[in-house]
């Protein structure tokens, strides 16, 4: 019996069946919805389909991270139970919760000197952060010490691919990621940005393709060229998105197609409230085990 906790922030995206499943603890951030406060608690207080129907009618957002407080509270309940913790962030490239996670584990390292707390920046979102997790909880189940799973994160944790596409440019110009004026032109020429997390996980655009049809064919034709063994790729895709499930399937259907020996069934998430609440509905996006980002 392995006697330390593998937790994540609400962020990565996957089901409470999938945490539960796998023995993943999680922590939730926090955002608004036209003024009034809610947990990202993976769609429990409110449905994905409401929250991605109430942006796309106008109501207005806004995420606040998990603070220094609240991660000591949390990792202090483990902490008493006598289990050591390793703990994995949202990418600091668009988020600074790993430094509130650090001040937690400095003051409780001090209370708890014979305890381990283990952060690690997962420099990656959504349901790709929940791979990268799935693996973790393999390696926990497998055996592997607390260090070991820790190094291995270290280790690959840029092995993981996030690529991402829109339909829907609205929440992009909003959020400042697309200037109004290229948001107004990729609007009425049809245009659907593709992007991908660098070796700093931050999002960044890197292609511009003109209709639907076509950039779900581009970002599966990404996952030929970057997964592990190319078309033998055998590892796990997941998927996540925003109120767009239709293309999200058909994502699922050209993967499983073009890569016979996949690991099981794309599984497709939802794009939780916090990463929806920048993207906005229209969104979706892939992850899959690959060669080391690099830029």
């Amino acid at each position: 019996m392995n006697s330390y906790v593998v937790s994540c922030c609400s962020t990565a995206d996957l089901t409470k069946e999938h945490f539960a499943k796998r023995n993943i603890s999680y922590i939730c951030f926090h955002y608004e919805l036209n003024g009034q406060q809610y947990a990202d608690d993976l769609g429990q207080s409110m449905p994905f389909d409401q929250f991605y129907k109430a942006m796309q009618d106008g109501a207005t957002t806004k995420t606040s991270q998990i603070n220094a407080d609240e991660f000591t509270e949390y990792f202090e309940g483990f902490l008493k139970e006598g289990k050591d913790i390793l703990h994995v962030c949202l990418s600091s490239g668009i988020t600074g919760v790993v430094n509130s996670a650090n001040i937690a584990r400095e003051e409780l390292s001090e209370k708890y000197p014979d305890r381990k707390i283990l952060i690690v920046d997962s420099l990656g979102a959504s349901s790709g952060y929940g791979l990268l997790m799935d693996r973790l909880a393999d390696l926990r189940d497998e055996g592997k010490t607390i260090e070991e799973v820790y190094q291995w994160a270290e280790a690959h944790k840029l092995n993981l691919h996030h690529w991402f596409f829109s339909t829907d440019l609205t929440f992009y110009i909003r959020g400042g990621r697309i200037s109004k004026t290229s948001g107004f032109f990729g609007t009425m020429l049809n245009i659907c940005p593709l992007l991908n997390m660098d070796d700093q996980g931050r999002l960044i655009p890197r292609y511009k393709i003109r209709t639907k049809k076509k950039v779900i064919h581009a970002i599966v034709d990404k996952m030929e060229e970057y997964a592990e063994g190319g078309l033998d790729y055998s590892g796990k895709c997941y998927i996540s998105q925003s109120a767009c499930i239709e293309d999200a399937r058909e994502v699922a259907r050209l993967v499983e197609e073009r890569f016979p020996k996949l690991n099981g069934k794309v599984e497709i998430n939802s794009i939780g409230t916090t990463i929806g609440s920048h993207t906005g509905p229209g969104t979706v996006a892939l992850f899959f085990w690959g060669s080391k980002r690099t830029a």
